[in-house]
């Protein structure tokens, strides 16, 4: 069996245990927390097909500080209470001490030589012993024959803490199985995290037949995740910020199914343009307010006029937006709201918003 703990989200847990129960018959979730999961399933990395997570990580051993009884590689047991800096000294010593290395740290592709070690305490790097630091460096590297490289590597090793308020604190020992930059450093500002508009677009229950718009696309990740992931009919893609329009133009032009229409202007123009009733499902993250000015209790009700024009009886619509009441106070009596979903999207409280007709 192999054990992985995944990043995600904050807010996405319950969706992210759907999903994982849902893709792997025999995973048992051993701890499901905000923004996290540590799971166990016998399928490998390369068959996990995953697109809900930020990260995903090989798990070598957890060491439980108040001795739960999670499986872990050794028998790490102790007291210390929920001291970060003194758990996560621990547990590297016991890594050290009790040859704690296993095939994960070994097996490695032919690309893989180097590596570094990444020490956190609640999503916050810490700083241990230097001496304590070099010690696992070079127990990791006789183990797997990787060099150092703490600037560049092209793999990671953490010692992550964590602690629960409603379970007991531990540290997991794991190799970093997904390698890439933050996405505050690759996405332009306001485009969403692959992983995000991947959960909207399952949220809205998306199926092949669908035509699915989304009036405010930005730099198109909504309309990506639909036609990569769920594969369906039809997308509608609207924006009338100029540097936005020219990326999703480019970025979608090389397709050759005709299943992608971008209009450059105004949202309202959109019944007349595609006809009315033509829309199983809108999926968007509307302007909120703090890229450009905009009278919130007036654009939310052209916004929702022209979702009640497009979508079909019974379609569905997915929104995010900041989490406040200005826009749930909007929404006319002819959507049922179906959930409310806050998350933490960069440090930002929000929300996702699902609803029909």
């Amino acid at each position: 069996m192999n054990l992985f703990y995944a990043a995600f989200i904050p807010g996405l847990q319950n969706i992210i245990a759907d999903v994982i129960k849902e893709r792997l018959t025999d995973v048992k979730i051993h701890r499901l927390l905000d923004g996290a999961v540590l799971f166990e399933t016998s399928a490998g990395y390369d068959t996990l097909n995953f697109f809900c997570f930020n990260n995903i990580f090989a798990v070598i051993s957890v060491m439980d500080h108040k001795d739960c009884g999670i499986i872990p590689a050794c028998d790490f047991r102790s007291t210390d209470g929920g001291n970060p800096k003194t758990a996560l000294e621990k547990h590297i010593k016991s890594t050290v001490k009790n040859n704690a290395a296993g095939e994960v740290i070994c097996k490695n592709s032919k690309k893989i030589h180097t590596f570094r070690i990444v020490v956190s305490a609640e999503n916050i790097p810490s700083a241990i012993d230097e001496k304590l630091r070099t010690d696992a460096e070079n127990y990791i590297s006789r183990s797997s024959g990787l060099k150092v490289n703490r600037s560049l590597p092209d793999t990671e090793f953490w010692f992550l803490f964590r602690n629960e308020k409603e379970q007991n604190s531990f540290s997991v020992f794991m190799k970093r199985l997904t390698l890439r930059p933050s996405w505050e450093k690759t996405l332009h500002k306001g485009e969403l995290p692959p992983p995000l508009a991947w959960t909207l677009c399952r949220l809205a229950r998306l199926v092949h037949s669908d035509t699915v718009l989304d009036p405010f696309c930005g730099y198109g990740s909504i309309p990506d995740a639909a036609l990569k992931h769920f594969h369906i009919n039809k997308f509608y893609a609207c924006d009338n910020d100029k540097e936005s329009a020219l990326y999703t133009a480019e970025r979608f032009k090389k397709r050759k199914k005709g299943d992608f229409v971008f209009y450059d202007g105004d949202f309202s123009k959109l019944p007349l343009l595609i006809g009315e009733k033509s829309v199983d499902a809108v999926i968007t993250d509307p302007p909120w307010g703090e890229y450009c000015e905009i009278n919130k209790g007036l654009f939310y009700k052209e916004m929702f006029g022209v979702f009640g024009k497009l979508l079909k009886e019974s379609g569905r619509a997915v929104l995010l937006c900041a989490n406040n009441d200005d826009f749930l106070n909007e929404v006319p009596a002819f959507f049922t709201l179906e959930s409310r979903i806050p998350i933490l999207l960069s440090g930002r409280k929000a929300v996702i918003i699902t609803m029909y007709v």
